[in-house]
């Protein structure tokens, strides 16, 4: 086998590329003949694409041996996982490059909801209204001053791009360069969180020259946005009011949350919806049933036969009606992602890097030996540990 980029394919067991991929299952539907060409993404990385597990590294269909086929869906690339076991139920090229449209909101609020007091008051400004004529707005107007809370739920349920603005320059300090010192914060996130294949150029999604995400990266951040109880009372708001400015001589008006998962699907937790005329269709949804949370996440569809949020309901009744112990990889916590400290860093006493595998299972860690030579391989990437995973139970690829 010939070595990859950084010389590490050897050290990289790609269960999905070993045989054939299997297609996702679609349904048959043309596509709009509108449909703008996809952005060009950048190459496979084998590092990042191997994050959570090697059978994650498909453009294919990844799902445990011997469960029910999934839907056929319109969405490029789809992934469903457990919020709290973080254990990967199954997937569609989870690990493929997408444009985000607005579910890139979740980037935004999973870094700096615990930046911002809910209760503050924000006036807006005219850059905050900078954004591309036609896209989603929630009615700030310039000069009128608003708690931050409604501008978390006019971001949340309306996908408001103006509240976007605003809240990423707050979050910035409130300057001219507040929105670029964001999305900076946002990219630093992502790559904290083991989200590799993330990279925002805009807080809130709308298309940006080499903004792209995956559906495995979706899943991290929406652990993290979960995990905060404000976003979770957002998400699962139904309308909310945006308050009058009767210094601007403008009234109140209520809006409506455009995730229908809170109207519709049993257990629902709340998500956000995207689209844009390049990203098309995008989804992360979540609900709870029997104890279990799990969060569906979903890039690139179209919205016939199943819109959005149909999609991402028909993947979560697909992976509530698996068995709990089902997994073909693992949502990462931020410490595997974390560099390794320096031997002088380690303090005394730390135990040894390698564990003894149980017998016949493969190592779960790499020798220090072999991190030694990986390392010098890959040039410190924080990766090492994880290129070794293996799950449980063997996925295998299935046919529809």
């Amino acid at each position: 086998m010939s070595a990859g980029p950084g010389g590490v394919a050897p050290l990289v067991a790609h269960a999905g590329r070993a045989a054939a991929e299997v297609p996702c299952p679609k349904p048959k539907v043309a596509p709009p003949a509108n449909r703008p060409p996809r952005p060009v993404p950048p190459p496979d990385d084998p590092v990042g694409s191997a994050i959570g597990g090697d059978a994650l590294a498909t453009h294919g269909l990844v799902i445990p041996p011997g469960v029910k086929s999934p839907p056929a869906v319109t969405a490029t690339t789809w992934m469903v996982a457990d919020l709290d076991t973080g254990e990967v139920l199954g997937g569609c090229g989870p690990h493929v490059y997408q444009t985000p449209a607005s579910v890139q909101k979740t980037l935004l609020a999973a870094t700096v909801i615990d930046k911002l007091d809910p209760d503050q008051r924000i006036t807006v400004t005219r850059g905050d209204l900078d954004i591309e004529p036609g896209s989603s707005a929630v009615g700030l107007v310039v000069g009128g001053k608003y708690p931050i809370s409604t501008l978390w739920l006019g971001l949340m349920l309306n996908s408001g791009n103006d509240a976007a603005n605003a809240l990423a320059r707050l979050a910035g300090g409130g300057g001219t360069d507040g929105v670029a010192k964001t999305v900076g914060e946002m990219n630093a996130l992502a790559k904290r969180i083991g989200a590799w294949q993330t990279h925002a150029v805009t807080p809130s999604g709308l298309d940006g020259k080499g903004q792209f995400t995956s559906a495995y990266d979706l899943a991290l951040i929406a652990r993290v946005c979960f995990a905060n109880a404000d976003f979770r009372r957002y998400v699962l708001t139904r309308s909310a009011q945006m308050p009058a400015q009767p210094q601007l001589k403008k009234g109140g008006f209520q809006f409506q949350n455009e995730n229908k998962l809170i109207f519709n699907y049993e257990g629902a937790l709340g998500g956000k919806t995207g689209f844009t005329t390049v990203a098309r269709h995008s989804y992360v949804g979540a609900a709870e049933r029997n104890g279990r949370r799990l969060v569906v996440t979903l890039l690139g569809a179209e919205a016939r036969p199943m819109r959005g949020y149909q999609q991402g309901a028909a993947l979560l009744d697909w992976g509530f009606a698996l068995p709990k112990d089902e997994s073909v990889g693992k949502l990462v916590s931020p410490q595997e992602v974390a560099p390794e400290p320096s031997p002088t860093q380690k303090p005394a006493g730390a135990p040894p890097a390698a564990t003894q595998p149980t017998r016949g299972e493969p190592p779960k860690v790499l020798t220090v030996a072999a991190a030694a030579s990986v390392a010098l391989l890959l040039g410190g990437a924080p990766l090492l540990l994880l290129l070794t995973q293996r799950r449980r139970r063997r996925p295998t690829a299935r046919a529809r």
